[in-house]
């Protein structure tokens, strides 16, 4: 394959984590060493849904355990309820590599997404490892069907995608994240608190990512961002923006308060 768009859609493909990080760290090095060229001649089709292994067993989100942060147990369920998450990342950053977004987009574009596909790719390994010194691996529990949904609502257009994934996803990890640091370390869990450190410091960088290209959109269409902003998660985001939010976090990716606390 001699086109990003391709590997990407390669890593949609595959259904085992082991060879879906694979093939990301190949792209993401290829990519890096200038060998791809950003599109395929022919726009591609992903898939409505990623490959994924037979297990874990995918249920809906109200029917999933509560987390917790004590115990051994508890550990194993945040670990891999959080790994599953990277999982996905890498699929929802791979799925914007390989769309046709019927727009012109720069090569820093793809440079930003293949780095964010990379990353979410070490958060899956680090998550991994976690589990198998806790004597378990991924696919051991169930996991929640509900993280590409957001994908689906908005495969039709970028800057929706921009919105609701990186804008309001990841920056609500960015809310939470600190807290369940905070809690890990109280109960002496720092192995893991320190793997949350490494994954909440890049999860502001791609939401850095998304206000930077939301930005670029949303001007080269003559929007207002922060009005945009707000049309795109009443259509698109299941739910309502709630506080609290970790403003500072939020600010370091370059996200105004004015666009999210309406």
């Amino acid at each position: 394959m001699s086109n990003l768009s391709a590997l990407a859609l390669a890593v949609l493909s595959c259904a085992a984590p082991i060879d879906k990080v694979r093939l990301t760290y190949e792209m993401a090095e290829r990519w890096t060493r200038g060998e791809l060229a950003p599109r395929a001649p022919q726009p591609l089709h992903p898939p409505d849904f990623p490959a994924r292994p037979d297990a874990p067993v995918l249920m809906a989100p109200k029917h999933m355990p509560k987390r917790s942060y004590a115990g051994t147990a508890g550990r194993v369920a945040l670990i891999h309820a959080l790994a599953h998450i990277e999982l996905n990342a890498i699929d929802l950053a791979c799925d914007i590599l390989c769309r046709e977004w019927h727009e012109v987009l720069p090569v820093r574009f793809y440079d930003d997404w293949v780095e964010v596909a990379l990353e979410e790719a070490r958060h899956f390994v680090a998550l991994q490892s976690l589990l198998h010194d806790l004597g378990t691996e991924y696919g051991d529990l169930p996991a929640h069907n509900g993280l590409w949904q957001s994908a689906e609502r908005t495969a039709h257009d970028l800057l929706a995608r921009l919105a609701i994934v990186p804008l309001t996803l990841e920056a609500r990890g960015l809310d939470t994240t600190p807290t369940g640091i905070e809690k890990l370390r109280l109960n002496k869990e720092h192995t893991t608190a320190d793997t949350l450190e490494i994954i909440y410091r890049d999860e502001i960088k791609h939401v850095a990512a998304g206000v930077r290209w939301f930005e670029f959109l949303t001007a080269r269409h003559g929007l207002d961002p922060a009005r945009h902003y707000q049309e795109m998660v009443g259509l698109y985001f299941i739910g309502s923006l709630k506080p609290p939010f970790n403003d500072t976090a939020r600010t370091q990716a370059g996200m105004p308060r004015s666009w999210y606390a309406f």
